[in-house]
């Protein structure tokens, strides 16, 4: 249960004002078809989180305790960090000539590859005895900042205070990932 709620919990703040929610919110405008954008940002969300938590439930056995705690610590650091610097601009997929259902897959695919909620997925995978629950709660907070995007456009960032949301929440994870690698490291 602790690595469905991490990662749910990391992947709904990370994603809030990133370059993905602001991508599907252009993608939405710009097509129209929230239908089709919707399962864009499904699919893409889902083949995501499925890689980062296969290649936990593959790297967490290999790790000790120490080591798969360290590792979860320094994935809620990376996304701490991230959340601190304001997103800049995605492009916008402009010359892609395909559909609002594949731009909106593989654009949103390639985006978030490598990003701080894949890895913090991939870190509470790896740590979880049950690592399809930090997949299964990977996808929920994904899908639950990006879905508003698609269906309230620019009116959402107008209604939420986007960079206090990043900062307190870059501020509150890069504590808990600081606490938790000392923890691992038996410095606390």
């Amino acid at each position: 249960m602790d690595a469905l709620l991490t990662a749910l919990l990391g992947c709904l703040l990370g994603e809030m004002g990133d370059k993905s929610q602001l991508l599907v919110a252009a993608l939405a405008a710009r097509y129209d078809r929230n239908g089709a954008v919707i399962a864009g940002v499904v699919a893409a969300a889902i083949a995501n989180a499925a890689l980062s938590t296969l290649a936990g439930a593959w790297i967490g056995p290999m790790m000790g305790p120490d080591a798969r705690l360290l590792f979860l610590a320094l994935s809620i650091l990376f996304l701490g960090a991230g959340l601190c610097w304001r997103a800049s601009s995605p492009d916008l997929l402009t010359g892609w000539p395909t559909g609002p259902f594949l731009t909106t897959a593989l654009g949103l695919f390639i985006l978030q590859f490598g990003d701080g909620p894949q890895f913090l997925i991939l870190g509470a995978a790896t740590r979880s005895a049950q690592p399809v629950l930090a997949g299964i709660g990977g996808t929920i907070g994904i899908l639950a900042a990006l879905l508003p995007a698609v269906l309230l456009r620019d009116r959402l960032f107008a209604l939420l205070p986007i960079r206090p949301i990043r900062l307190s929440g870059g501020a509150l994870l890069l504590l808990t990932g600081a606490t938790l690698a000392l923890s691992a490291t038996g410095l606390l």
